[in-house]
């Protein structure tokens, strides 16, 4: 069974940082790319970050470049998105995402294989 776990959420003042974990299991995790996406309410959901787990090559939404960081620990089958200096807009669900292998697009919704079931993200202002 494919699972995909995030934790790591919570409320926090604005300026301040979070980390989120994505642990992935029933599936090779080498063979996915694992995207993060983001759903704040009465909006669509949206691609926040990428990462190839094979080659480790990265991907942001204009929107968080510089300020999030995606990584991956291969033995863990885990991928984190680190959060800093965040805004009340970036108040959101976040969930990760095992996006199709042959997707052109990894910050696109219609290209996911298997989602989680996402955490809250919240940041006063």
């Amino acid at each position: 069974e494919v699972q995909l776990v995030e934790s790591g959420g919570g409320l926090v003042q604005a300026g301040g940082s979070l980390r989120l974990s994505c642990a992935a299991s029933g599936f090779t995790f080498d063979d996915y790319p694992i995207s993060w996406f983001r759903q704040a309410p009465g909006k669509e959901r949206e691609g926040v970050s990428s990462i190839s787990s094979s080659d480790g090559t990265t991907y942001y939404a204009d929107s968080v470049k510089g300020r999030f960081t995606i990584s991956s620990d291969n033995a863990k089958n885990t991928v984190y998105l680190q959060m800093n200096r965040l805004k009340p807009e970036d108040t959101a669900v976040y969930y990760c995402a095992a996006v199709n292998p042959d997707s052109p697009r990894l910050l696109a919704t219609q290209w996911v294989d298997y989602w989680g079931r996402g955490t809250q993200v919240t940041v006063s202002s």
